[in-house]
Parts: structure tokens; C-alpha cells; sequence
């Protein structure tokens, strides 16, 4: 894409059915890393009255041929990305060759070579790079595959259940695959190679054998326990929470080391990234097992929505990703802690998200216009997609919410759908009015909730007023639905049931006007309210609760979400005083608070251990219209020295008790979470006692205890890191997954040579530009977490970031457009780091040649 000349966006208004359809798909591939040759067989039907052309997308194919019902065909027009075919019959068979070269596609979209093996990425239109298709998700076809390739690929693999396998007279073999459940194009997938491979059985709640099997490089067999073990439950859960159940006689998994997301649902073959896939206790830490368990189970969920019921159009993301999200929150938190990853999803939310919804990139979670599909992959639509089915949920509670699913698959089983659909389906299944609250699909931005609390004591009455702000950046915004959850609690810590007009009432308010008030009678003593209680609705929250209410909900507010939500407010309003003013210390309460939650620790030992770490850079910066880099980064290191010096010999007291049998039990992640953060606080010290656990922790067997120690030594600028971080690099350079933690933890250098030190590090024998793990790992690191570094005063950080951009625009456009990011609130920064970010986004825009992928973005950051 030229500066020059622009893409063409498209409009969600603009929406036309397909005027053709293709009801089957037989497909061969002869596989060369240089040449393959595929070669179609389309059942093409024509679906609209007149005689308009069908409209074939492909991207870097050669052409060879075209034949209509076995006759060689001429009336036809090629471009650059279509094949143009006229005056087709209402019904004919379509015969398409082409040619593809696999070896030099490194944008790891259609078919691409990686280590050896072949591999597919259509999502989102990667299926237009393999052949001439129809490549959009409102086709729907069944597919017949036939690979055949030199043996040297023993493994040759499709979607759906393998008809046949064999040899050929050339010396090849090959492979039949069918899917007998009509999918679209992106829903494609192929893998050829040779692996390692562990097999297993499922049986589900019908009696039918499901065989499993999972693919990994040679060698990796004993890092796939985990996630196999993590498949199976997501298949039970699926059962038991929605009564799905799996359709295919085989479901396969397949690790590849280069790949741009995290995993792909492909009908019946997932592709995933190896870090999503690969992990043992020696080499992957406890949030690695965690990921594995929840991406597995996302792609595993997939199957019914988003497979078995699909998007319309791309706008239409949301209903699969959003859904799908909530869905395996739900599964991590019924498998594990409701409250932990609550707050995982909300600090998603508050640092990422909400950093999107008001920058130039702001989108609703069904999008109204795009121009690259792939860049709404985004926090919008995956996470605010989730948190608006949350909320439906809320609305409707869990037996109307089933009803509503169930009512959903009933009526679109084998079709491709909108959002309005889903939410019809749960409007009529409980007969609960949505209409107002769709406006959470189609307006962009945070909403700001301002809440003022008022007692009543000569009549014993407590009132909330809510008021709705519109986003500053979308100010005509209409007013929502939101589910706004509270708790009211006595002075002594206990439940209060509200009642509302004499009558006793549920703890979730709807929120539906620009401002409402609620009355709550029958209290004798002003209460403490726990305000939107588990993060109900995804909204900024301006409140008058005082510091000694959030320390009283901290210690009794029923959800432990919302008791570490008030310890995170204490620490934001403690922090934006100690901007202002560099003498402001965290107060005593909140440290004997601490203090004691350390020493007695009681309870979930993962939750004290959230509650012990201030709130991102991030999340505070969301409370700046023009963010203070130097003073939050400065109030957020005293405070955490004051942390560090002032709870030295409780933390010392904890570390030293606490001990776990080394397992991935839910006890043992816990106890490591609160050494985890132990250490954190300990290397800050110059304590002889801390330094000789560090190092005991850094040569541990256990990954997650040794990051746990780098990661604290290496902020700390401890003596100890540079020695240790080499240890680790000898030790670990033949593992390249275990290599993407060593450069993060490189690209966290606090120092003023941190960027040299990267720039040093492209050298590194582990280190691959076309690589989006190394990548990210290393630049992707330092520009989101590396704080102090990346905005450092020489502007040397944002250069470092934009010379990778210009290196990835020509390598794998997604990726670099997936890194843009940081430079995406540039105008919220002060005036001079402001005009630097904006210098390296003019560099990006006056390439030659810039790809769609950054082509959107940056025009839409220099607008």
C-alpha cells in the first residue's frame, strides 16, 4: 500500500448478501515449499435474480486455469485480487488451479512454511492467499480435502474425520479429509509435517469416543500433559455448564513455534501458538499453565460459537469472540478462583481496554467501518464483548441466560449471524426487554459513572444517585442499560438485604436514565455501600466513598473481588496525592492493613497477594487527561520503597513460612503467588537475607520461583541480576519458548542503556524478526511495561520501537500492527513526547509501500 494512494474501507451499512453460494468445496493440495499447487472444485449456486458476475478474492496466487462443467472457460477478468467470472449458470461446477509458494509467505497468513511444516492461518481472510474463493464468513460450505505430499511429512492433516490415507506410484502419499459440517473459509485449515504426537480418548455424555490428539516438535512430548489434560475439561464443562456436546469423531491440536495470535479455532484441527500449548514446572510458570488452560478451552468452545454457529460479516466479531471469552472466563473461574480471574478480566479492562475507548482507534464492539479486518482483533471486542454478555447475564441470571443459549442454537445451528440475533434470542427466551441495552454494541467509548451517597437519618433512609456522563470523546452517546451491583454493609461488616419502596430487593440496580436515585429505607445507621460490585458493568467510576468506607469494605464486603477493588482504590487516590505533592506517604492504616493480611495470611493466598501490588501504570494513567509519565512513575516507585521497607520483616516472615509441593494445584500457585510478590518487595532492600533468597529462588527447578526472582532483581537493579540473568540464558539457549522470558525480563532493564541493550540483543543467536513470539517478547515487552525507558526524555524509546515498525511493515504487517499501540494515545502524552511519538507515525505513513494493517491505524493517529 502506497502513501499515495488508500485502501477502501468498508461499512457495516454497506452489507450485501452473497449472490452466490457454494455448497461444496473438494480442494487438493500438491505441497513445495516454492510451488505448491491447489487445485479447486467448487459446487457453485447462483442465489440472486440477475446475472451479476461472481467475485472470487485472491491475494499472491498464480493463476493456471478455469473450467465451468469440465469445459475450459475464458469469459473471465483477473486482477491483482479477484477473479472475475461472468455469465455462470444458476448451477455449475467451478474447476480453479493455482499456484502459491509457502516458503516465502512471512506474513504467516493462507499457507506458510514454518520449521519444516506447513501451516494455515485464514482467519480472518487468509483463505483468499491458498485459492480463488468466495472468502467471507456468510458462505457457508462443506469441505473435501485431499493433501499429498513427500513422505518426509508423515503427518498430513484437515479439518473434519479422514476418509483415506496412502502411497502414491510417484513415491508421495496422501491424505482424504472431510468435514461434513458446513463452515466458511476462514473456518479452513491444513497442516503437514512431522511431530511428535500424543493421543488420548474423550467420551461424552452420549457414549461416543472422541480421539484426541495433540502435535508438537520433536521432542516436546513431555510438555503436553497440561494441555491435554486441559482439553478434556474444557469438553466436560462444556457438557455440564451448556449441554454441548462435541461432533466430530476426532479433535486435534497442533503447536507451531511462528504464528501471529495465540490459537485458531479451525473446525476440528486448532492451530495453536507453541507457548499456548508447551509447558512443564521446569519451564513454564504457573500464569503459562493458567493461559494454556483458558486458550485451550476458548478455541475448544469455539466449536459451537463461533463453528457451529458463525458471524454474518466480520463487523459481527463480537458475537463470537465476546461470547466466547465470557464463556471460558466462566470455565477458568468454575475450574478455579471466580474471584482472581475476576480480577485479571477487570485489570484487562481498566489498563488496555479502556485505554482503546478513548483513543483514536475507539470502536464499538460491532464495529460501524473498517478497512483492515485484522485490526479489530482488539481488547474491545474480545474483553467489552465479554463483559457485555456478563452483563446480559446479570440481567437475565443464569437459568433465563441457558434459555436463551439454548434458544440461540435451536433457531441458528449451521448459520451465519449478527449480534441483534444473539440478543434476540435472549430477549424472547426470558421475555426481558433489551432494546436499550443493545446500544452497547453500537456506541464506542467508557461510559462515566458519577455516584453521590447521601443518609437520611431522621428517616432512616440511604439514597444512591447515579449519574451517566457520555464518553468526552463521543459526547452524543444515548444513555445505557447497566446492571450496577451494590452491597450494603453495617458498621460492623455485616450483609444488609436493601429494601427499595417497602419492599426488599435484589443488589442489582438498572441503571437506564442520565441520572436516577435510589432510595434504600429501614436503616438505622448510614450504611457502607460497595459500589458496582464485582465490576458489573465496564464503566469509569467517579465516587465520594472516604478512605475509611474502602478500608471497612476491604475488610467485609462480601465479594473478594470488591474487597480488592477498594484496596486498589485506596492506593490510585493515595497516588494521585502523592503526584501532586512528592511528600504524600500511603497511610498508616492501609499499611497495618497489609501488614496484618501478610502476617496472618488467611485465606486465598493468590488474593492477598493481588491486594499487595499498587494499580499499573496504566490504570492510573486512565485517571489523567494528560498523563504525568514522570510523576506517576515517580509516586509509584516511593510508594512501593515504602512498601518495601516498611513490611520488610513481615514479607521476610511470610517468604520463609511459606512452602508448596511444587505441583500446579490451586494451594501450591497460590503459596508461589504470595512468594512471587514477596520477593518483589524484598529485592528493594539490601537486606544479606533477601539477596540469599533470591538467589536460592533465581537456580530453583521451578520456573515460576525462578522468573519470580529475575523479574524482582532485574526492576531492583539488584547486583545480583546481570549474573543470574546469564546463568539463565547458558542454561536455557536451546529452548527458544524458555528464551522469549529472558528477553522480557531483558527488555525490563530500568537503566539508561536499556535500549542499547535491546538494540544488542537483535544479535542474539535466539532472536528472529519474523518471529512475532521473539518479537514480542523482547520490543513488545520493553514498549508496554518498561514504562520509565520507553518515554525516557531522549525520545530514544519511541525510536527504537518505530525503526521495528518499518522492519515488520514489510515482514508480517499484522504483527506490526498489533505493536503500533503504545503510539496510539501519543496525544495524550505532554507536548514534547507527544510530537515525538507523532514523528515516528509519520515515518510509518510515508512509506513507500505501507500496508493496510498500518495504513488504518496511523491515519487515524495523525487525524
Amino acid at each position: 500500500m502506497s502513501a499515495i494512494s488508500k485502501p477502501t474501507a468498508q461499512y457495516l451499512k454497506d452489507y450485501k448478501a452473497p449472490n452466490f453460494t457454494i455448497n461444496h468445496t473438494d480442494l487438493t493440495f500438491e505441497l513445495d515449499s516454492n510451488e505448491t499447487i491447489v487445485s479447486s472444485k467448487l459446487n457453485v449456486e447462483r442465489v440472486s435474480s440477475d446475472n451479476s458476475a461472481l467475485v472470487l478474492d485472491g491475494i499472491d496466487l498464480t493463476f493456471i486455469s478455469l473450467k465451468v462443467d469440465s469445459k475450459d472457460y475464458a469469459d473471465y477478468t483477473l486482477t491483482d485480487e479477484q477473479l472475475i467470472i461472468n455469465n455462470l449458470p444458476t448451477h455449475c461446477l467451478l474447476e480453479i488451479v493455482n499456484k502459491i509458494s509457502p516458503q516465502t509467505n512471512t506474513s504467516l497468513e493462507g499457507l506458510y512454511l514454518t520449521a519444516g511444516a506447513y501451516c494455515t492461518q485464514c482467519e480472518a481472510q487468509g483463505f483468499r492467499k491458498i485459492t480463488y474463493y468466495m472468502d467471507r464468513p456468510d458462505v457457508l460450505s462443506s469441505f473435501d480435502v485431499m493433501i499429498i505430499a513427500q513422505k518426509k511429512l508423515p503427518h498430513l492433516l484437515s479439518n473434519g474425520n479422514m476418509l483415506d490415507s496412502g502411497e502414491l506410484a510417484d513415491g508421495r502419499h496422501y491424505a482424504k479429509w472431510q468435514d461434513p459440517f458446513k463452515k466458511p473459509s476462514y473456518l479452513f485449515a491444513l497442516v503437514a509435517g512431522d511431530f511428535d504426537v500424543v493421543n488420548d480418548t474423550y467420551i461424552t455424555q452420549s457414549g461416543r469416543s472422541v480421539e484426541l490428539a495433540l502435535f508438537v516438535d520433536k521432542g516436546n512430548l513431555d510438555k503436553t500433559h497440561h494441555a491435554l489434560a486441559s482439553l478434556k475439561k474444557a469438553m466436560q464443562w462444556d457438557e455440564e455448564r451448556f449441554n454441548l456436546e462435541y461432533d466430530l469423531d476426532i479433535y486435534m491440536i497442533v503447536a507451531v513455534d511462528f504464528f501471529n495470535m495465540g490459537a485458531m479455532e479451525n473446525k476440528g484441527l486448532n492451530v495453536f501458538n507453541s507457548k499456548c500449548v508447551l509447558a512443564n514446572q521446569e519451564t513454564a510458570t504457573d500464569k503459562d499453565f493458567h493461559t494454556i488452560e483458558s486458550i485451550v478451552g476458548h478455541e475448544y468452545f469455539h466449536n459451537w460459537t463461533g463453528n457451529r454457529v458463525t458471524c454474518r460479516d466480520w463487523f459481527q466479531l463480537s458475537l463470537k469472540e465476546g461470547l466466547t471469552v465470557f464463556r471460558d472466563q466462566e470455565f477458568s473461574s468454575d475450574l478455579g478462583s471466580r474471584a482472581l480471574n475476576r480480577i485479571d478480566a477487570v485489570k484487562v479492562m481498566r489498563t488496555h481496554q479502556f485505554n482503546e475507548d478513548s483513543g483514536p482507534m475507539s470502536h464499538p464492539i460491532r464495529p460501524e467501518k473498517v478497512i483492515e479486518m485484522n485490526n479489530f482483533y482488539t481488547v474491545t471486542v474480545y474483553d467489552k464483548g465479554a463483559e457485555v454478555i456478563r452483563m446480559m447475564h446479570t440481567l437475565l441470571g443464569e437459568q433465563n441466560f441457558q434459555k436463551g443459549m439454548d434458544l440461540y442454537f435451536d433457531r441458528h445451528d449451521g448459520q451465519a449471524v449478527t449480534c441483534d440475533d444473539f440478543v434476540s434470542a435472549m430477549s424472547d427466551a426470558s421475555a426481558i426487554d433489551l432494546t436499550q441495552f443493545k446500544l452497547w454494541y453500537s456506541q464506542a467509548g467508557t461510559a462515566k459513572l458519577v455516584v453521590s451517597q447521601q443518609y437520611d437519618e431522621a428517616n432512616n433512609c440511604f439514597s444512591l444517585t447515579i449519574e451517566q456522563n457520555s464518553p468526552e470523546n463521543f459526547p452524543e452517546n444515548k444513555p445505557l442499560h447497566i446492571p450496577f451491583a451494590i452491597e450494603l454493609l453495617d458498621n460492623k461488616g455485616n450483609h444488609i438485604t436493601p429494601v427499595q419502596d417497602n419492599e426488599k430487593t435484589g443488589g442489582v440496580l438498572d441503571v437506564t436514565k442520565q441520572s436516577q436515585t435510589f432510595h434504600f429505607v429501614e436503616l438505622s445507621h448510614r450504611p457502607v455501600c460497595v459500589l458496582l460490585e464485582d465490576f458489573s458493568a465496564p464503566c469509569l467510576l467517579e465516587q465520594n466513598t472516604s478512605d475509611e468506607d474502602l478500608l471497612h469494605i476491604m475488610r467485609f464486603a462480601r465479594s473478594e473481588f470488591s474487597r480488592w477493588d477498594a484496596q486498589q482504590q485506596l492506593f490510585i487516590n493515595q497516588i494521585k496525592l502523592a503526584v501532586d505533592d512528592e511528600s504524600v506517604e500511603l497511610s498508616t492504616a492501609l499499611i497495618d492493613a497489609l501488614a496484618l493480611l501478610v502476617s496472618e495470611q488467611k485465606g486465598d493466598l493468590a488474593l492477598i497477594a493481588e491486594l499487595l501490588k499498587l494499580p499499573s501504570f496504566d490504570t492510573l494513567a486512565a485517571h489523567y487527561e494528560v498523563i504525568p509519565v514522570e510523576k506517576l512513575v515517580g509516586a509509584i516507585s516511593r510508594f512501593e520503597l515504602q512498601l518495601a521497607t516498611q513490611l520488610n520483616k513481615v514479607l521476610l516472615s511470610c517468604y520463609e513460612q511459606l512452602h508448596d509441593d511444587g505441583s500446579v494445584s490451586a494451594d501450591a500457585v497460590a503459596v508461589r503467588a504470595l512468594k512471587q510478590v514477596c520477593l518483589h518487595y524484598l529485592a528493594q532492600t539490601e537486606s544479606e537475607q533477601a539477596a540469599a533468597l533470591l538467589n536460592d529462588a533465581a537456580k530453583s527447578n521451578n520456573m515460576t520461583n525462578v522468573l519470580a526472582a529475575l523479574s524482582a532483581l532485574v526492576k531492583a537493579e539488584h547486583p545480583l541480576a546481570k549474573k543470574l540473568l546469564d546463568i539463565f540464558d547458558s542454561q536455557w539457549r536451546h529452548d527458544v519458548l524458555v528464551m522469549d522470558k529472558w528477553f522480557a525480563l531483558q527488555a525490563m532493564q530500568p537503566n539508561d542503556n536499556a535500549v542499547d541493550n535491546i538494540i544488542a540483543l537483535y544479535e542474539h543467536p535466539c532472536f528472529d524478526f519474523s518471529n512475532p513470539n521473539r518479537v514480542r517478547a523482547l520490543v513488545g515487552s520493553f514498549s508496554h511495561f518498561n514504562t520509565a525507558q520507553f518515554h525516557r526524555a531522549d525520545f530514544s524509546g519511541y525510536k527504537l520501537l518505530g525503526d521495528l515498525l518499518i522492519k515488520l511493515n514489510a515482514i508480517n504487517p499484522q504483527n506490526a500492527s498489533r505493536m503500533l499501540t503504545p503510539f496510539m494515545s501519543w496525544k495524550r502524552y505532554d507536548k514534547k513526547r507527544g510530537q515525538a511519538m507523532r514523528i515516528q507515525l509519520q515515518r510509518l505513513a510515508d512509506l513507500a509501500q505501507l500496508s493496510d494493517d498500518l495504513y488504518e491505524k496511523v491515519t487515524k493517529a495523525l487525524a
